[in-house]
């Protein structure tokens, strides 16, 4: 399915590094940073990270919640979160089924897309740049701060 800018976004349900259930519903009536990267621990995808730790505070000030997805294991993620003490839940998407839902699987590697949803459930925002990690944040404060 190829989703845009307006498309109500379709609820998933994951396990996170804590091994409890999450899915979208959870997060009715808050922006939600949906952001898929390929893998734990690795430097694009830990600068992407660390660039959401970073502006967390206003991340948080502007009523939005952080969801990290990647294909690694609930444990993986729990060790990559501890690590970088993460504020945020990681959601682990072995079989890539939300990944497929979302559309972000990528050529040779799993993409790097993040998705903002704000409260009704739409899509505001769809960023890929697999090069540039860190200007994800950007683009999601970019949006928020015009909420």
């Amino acid at each position: 399915m190829k989703l845009k800018v307006g498309d109500l976004a379709p609820n998933f349900e994951g396990i996170n590094e804590a091994g409890e259930k999450v899915s979208l519903s959870d997060f009715k009536g808050k922006y939600v940073v949906l952001y898929f990267y390929p893998k734990d621990d690795t430097p694009g995808c830990r600068a992407e990270a660390l660039s959401f730790k970073e502006n967390w505070d206003e991340i948080i000030k502007r009523g939005a919640v952080v969801i990290g997805v990647s294909g690694d294991s609930q444990e993986s993620h729990k060790k990559f979160k501890e690590k970088y003490q993460l504020p945020f839940t990681l959601i682990s998407d072995e079989n890539d089924k939300i990944r497929e839902t979302y559309g972000a699987k990528g050529l040779l590697i799993p993409a790097r897309v993040t998705f903002v949803i704000n409260p009704e459930g739409r899509i505001v925002l769809i960023y890929s740049s697999q090069m540039n990690p860190t200007s994800h944040v950007k683009e999601v404060l970019n949006v928020l701060s015009k909420k």
